[in-house]
């Protein structure tokens, strides 16, 4: 005799939800923010060159090529053949300027011109310090009191020259509004010392700036927050500037390098500093302002002050 024992009826597990986490253990963004943060960098991408043909363009280009060698010569064509591909990389190149969105240079093609023999001139290796001036004042940086963290992940995608923009990894629009705010509040608590106005260098964004630098910065400006992809510049100690790219929060700007036979529209300390993407990564560019301020004014100025500060 046989027993048969009836199969466990098993109960559906309730639905279990499980947090999705961002960086360092943070939950991720809300769906609002998520979509806030990629409408930000919508606009701004680079895109590669490339040409689709479908069988009647071919067809219809091959034509042309033999009516031209026919009727004009074959001199002719080759010099147009030879100068089509250049035009297709100066649209493109063009294209992407223009994307990058307003900065520093006129969104014209006589801004794009600009822009190109500059180019030229570009630093090789945005993550080489420059070699610290011995005349320079102060004589060292601040970050090294308290060495900042390792920022976490690779570095964004960063494009372009003026504007140079951040095309990946969009940065927290809360984050924004807080720099924006801590600016603001500083230039109010301090009047005789700080002023926010529109940046001197990109001609837009906010911009922080010092009464009485003493490095001289377009005006004394000390940095400046772009509204696009919410990165920032600033000029900072060589010493700093070793920190920041060291540790991964920043990068050079490509014109920071001594004008040698070209005058660089920047100063060989200016450095570009990616967008905070939360709280954590906020109050670590607050202490790189910090640092900047210290730079321009050697005054230790504190933007936010709080009891887990990083």
């Amino acid at each position: 005799m046989s027993n048969t024992l009836a199969p466990a009826q098993v109960q559906p597990a309730p639905d279990v939800v499980f947090p999705s986490y961002g960086i360092r253990g943070e939950p991720a963004p809300a769906p609002e923010e998520a979509k806030a943060r990629a409408a930000s960098l919508r606009l701004l991408h680079q895109r590669p060159v490339s040409v689709t043909l479908d069988a009647p363009s071919i067809f219809m280009i091959a034509l042309a090529l033999v009516f031209h060698i026919h009727f004009v010569g074959s001199h002719a064509t080759e010099i147009l053949v030879g100068l089509t591909p250049f035009f297709l990389l100066v649209r493109n190149d063009y294209q992407n300027f223009i994307s990058l969105g307003p900065g520093g240079t006129p969104s014209t093609f006589a801004g794009y011109l600009r822009i190109s023999w500059l180019r030229l001139w570009a630093v090789r290796d945005p993550f080489a310090p420059p070699t610290p001036d011995p005349t320079c004042f102060p004589k060292e940086g601040i970050l090294s009191r308290q060495p900042l963290p390792y920022r976490p992940g690779p570095r964004p995608l960063v494009a372009g020259i003026a504007p140079q923009r951040q095309l990946d990894q969009p940065g927290s629009r809360s984050c924004y509004l807080s720099l924006r705010r801590a600016m603001e509040k500083l230039s109010v608590r301090s009047p005789l010392y700080f002023s926010t106005e529109r940046s001197c260098l990109e001609k837009h964004g906010l911009a922080l700036f010092a009464r009485h630098p003493l490095q001289t910065n377009c005006q004394g400006e000390i940095c400046h927050v772009h509204d696009s992809d919410h990165s920032m510049h600033m000029c900072l100690h060589p010493d700093d500037i070793r920190e920041v790219l060291r540790k991964g929060w920043g990068q050079m700007h490509p014109l920071a390098r001594p004008g040698w036979l070209v005058q660089m529209p920047v100063s060989q300390d200016f450095v570009m500093v990616y967008a905070p993407r939360n709280e954590q990564e906020l109050q670590i560019t607050y202490r790189i302002i910090e640092a900047a301020i210290w730079y321009i004014l050697a005054e230790s100025v504190e933007l936010d002050i709080l009891p887990n500060r990083v």
